[in-house]
């Protein structure tokens, strides 16, 4: 990938603009206090935890209703998504900000959007390929497939309903909500109170029998680092989506392993035997300690690839600030310094004239 900025001898252009400056914008956006930006952010994540309930209820009911298991993942994301949104535009009304709404969902329009996306796609595939790769190594992976005409009808609507979900909970928490919580208490400490929610939020979730869940608890905080990291790199959702997308999408829908709740094979349907450290059991890997180690490992990659988003969307600009000093020199300094003076004229003295031979001679 080519370096997109100048180097390092040219002088550097300004940053472009990011969802983060664009936040903190003068005039941008009315003055609010730290409880209050606190507030916004606990908000996003309530509102979320209600949404994601309600989509859950509804979907669950319409596909009963109407006969559309098939069809139940895709109604469900995409209530959950349009209740994220409706809750967010509230939020934003009562803030009353002036800030775009692209900006402040975290989605900035730029030119290397698809870009980052793509990035960010391709390395969660590699995180689930390595996955599935030490699954087969380890002959602890069974793969059927599925070539009817309805499994691949199943493959498209379980991606869409993928692409959705993963948005509606980053627009919810990692957007909006942890932008507010940046400001509020700086990128360190809003880290740190976000792992502290998810780590209760994953102790509380139900799972089958016999799933490690200390491990479950590790792998859910470890995502969730790489997510914060991903926005704190590149001040935008897109690097993030692309990962969250590329890992689900490609671990349930194109190997075929289970994902928490989310177990549809579609065209691969995997079973996977063999220890718990590896397969993670009923739960999928998400339970193993082989994707923690992987996701440590992937912490270093990500920030080496994040390089240049960080170069243009994070680094502050240069403004020369301080007050003009002249600090006159001392005398002798001065006269050191004065030009030297003109050299002396000189004085040309003209010949005298000879009188012809005889002339002044006295007479006799």
């Amino acid at each position: 990938m080519q370096p997109i900025h100048p180097p390092t001898t040219a002088t550097p252009p300004p940053p472009l603009p990011s969802a983060g400056a664009s936040l903190q914008h003068a005039g941008a956006v009315r003055s609010r206090s730290r409880s209050g930006r606190i507030a916004l952010f606990f908000a996003c994540v309530a509102w979320y935890r209600i949404a994601a309930g309600l989509a859950s209820s509804s979907a669950n009911g319409f596909a009963i209703r109407f006969d559309l298991a098939a069809w139940q993942p895709l109604i469900e994301a995409v209530a959950l998504l349009f209740l994220v949104l409706l809750g967010l535009t509230i939020l934003r009304t009562m803030e009353r900000t002036l800030v775009p709404l692209q900006l402040n969902l975290g989605l900035p329009s730029r030119p290397t959007a698809r870009e980052e996306w793509s990035l960010g796609a391709a390395l969660g595939w590699a995180v689930a390929a390595s996955s599935a790769l030490v699954l087969v190594v380890a002959k602890s992976l069974h793969i059927q497939f599925w070539t009817s005409p309805h499994a691949f009808v199943v493959l498209g609507l379980g991606a869409v309903a993928l692409l959705l979900s993963t948005l509606a909970k980053l627009l919810a928490i990692y957007g909006y909500g942890f932008q507010h919580l940046i400001e509020a208490s700086g990128p360190v400490r809003a880290t740190v109170v976000l792992l502290i929610l998810v780590a209760l939020d994953a102790a509380t979730t139900p799972t089958p029998y016999g799933t490690a869940d200390g491990v479950r608890v590790l792998i859910a905080l470890l995502a969730a680092l790489l997510l914060c990291l991903c926005w704190l790199r590149s001040r935008g959702l897109w690097l993030g989506w692309g990962m969250w997308f590329g890992w689900s999408a490609s671990t349930a829908l194109l190997f075929g392993l289970p994902l928490g709740s989310f177990s549809e094979g579609a065209v691969v349907d995997a079973r996977v035997s063999g220890p718990l450290w590896i397969t993670g059991g009923f739960y999928g890997p998400t339970a193993s300690i082989l994707l923690g180690l992987l996701l440590i490992c992937t912490i270093p990659v990500l920030i080496r690839l994040s390089d240049e988003y960080a170069w243009l969307y994070t680094r502050k600009p240069l403004v020369p600030a301080g007050i003009p000093v002249e600090i006159p020199p001392p005398a002798a300094h001065e006269t050191i310094e004065l030009p030297p003076a003109p050299p002396p004229s000189l004085v040309q003295i003209q010949p005298v004239a000879s009188s012809p031979v005889g002339q002044n001679e006295p007479s006799n």
